[in-house]
């Protein structure tokens, strides 16, 4: 939502312990979010078989239309009658302040999800991406993931904030893919004590986000690759551009590419979700898609990402 005004002109200092306000807003947008909803839907469009799990209320039913429509398998979520799907409510004013809040509801439940049900209806996991999630269905997941053998990507993202060094520990080692952004890869040593060279040695492959300076990837055996962004040609709506890397990332590996080519259409899918307004209003363009990959990245790259890209 929109306040035209500023929330500064309506808060009185010496009544902040009294605090009682309501915003008159003037616009109103829903959009569908979720960091797994999020990547499920662009591994969806760019024709891959993601398999949602997670936990939902019974106002999901619109949502999981959505999904299926684009090529999202919903069998793995579990929807809960009695709270409704997790939310994120947020007022924006005209200086770019927010009052928000964050609704967790049917989320907490996802610790209640056993992932080897699922894995057997689906007949097998390639891997598993462990996303931010209730932090202990994130634990349960990750060591179930490791009792059962199934490969892991481990991607804490923004409840790294509000677990411990333990925690966190659970949730890296062992991982195929360790994905974070730079504030949240120095957070992760941090808390865990751990230096660069010490995860190296615990997860197959590091992929840390650089925002506008592209990808750093760092394997077990120490080899560093950094990719570039596909240049942008405007700024709309950050919101989930991480997801959308990794959706496309993964889409990449999937479908046999190696790692910087797989960094590059993740960068390809980040940059069409930069541009739109919502992380899920995006749509895919075959050509316009290899035009930008050949602008960024050279015609020997579009070519070999063709190779795994939808009509």
């Amino acid at each position: 939502m929109h306040f035209p005004g500023k929330f500064n002109d309506q808060l009185v200092a010496e009544q902040l312990q009294r605090v009682s306000l309501s915003f008159l807003v003037d616009d109103l947008v829903l959009r569908r979010g979720g960091v797994a909803g999020n990547i499920a839907y662009a591994l969806g469009v760019l024709g891959q078989a993601p398999l949602l799990v997670g936990a939902v209320g019974a106002d999901f039913a619109d949502y999981r239309s959505w999904l299926e429509r684009h090529g999202v398998d919903c069998s793995g979520v579990h929807v809960f009658d009695d709270v409704h799907t997790a939310r994120f409510v947020c007022t924006t004013d005209d200086d770019m302040c927010q009052i928000a809040s964050f609704y967790a509801g049917a989320m907490a439940r996802a610790r209640e999800i056993e992932l080897g049900p699922v894995a057997e209806r689906a007949g097998g996991l390639d891997l598993v991406l462990i996303g931010a999630n209730d932090p202990e269905a994130m634990l349960r997941h990750t060591d179930e993931c490791r009792q059962r053998g199934f490969s892991f990507a481990a991607d804490p993202s923004q409840q790294l904030a509000r677990m411990e060094g333990p925690q966190i520990r659970r949730l890296v080692e062992g991982a195929t893919y360790l994905l974070t952004n730079d504030y949240e890869w120095e957070l992760l040593l941090r808390k865990t004590g751990w230096t660069a060279e010490q995860v190296g040695e615990l997860v197959d492959i590091r992929i840390t986000t650089l925002g506008e300076n592209g990808v750093h990837i760092v394997g077990r055996d120490g080899v560093e690759l950094k990719v570039g962004v596909v240049p942008e040609t405007g700024k709309v709506d950050p919101t989930g551009v991480g997801d959308a890397f990794r959706a496309g990332f993964l889409a990449g590996a999937a479908g046999g590419l190696n790692l910087e080519r797989a960094a590059q259409l993740g960068s390809l899918i980040a940059v069409n979700v930069l541009e739109t307004d919502g992380p899920q209003e995006w749509t895919w363009d075959r050509e316009r898609g290899l035009e930008r990959l050949r602008d960024a990245y050279g015609p020997g790259a579009a070519t070999e990402i063709a190779t795994v890209l939808p009509a």
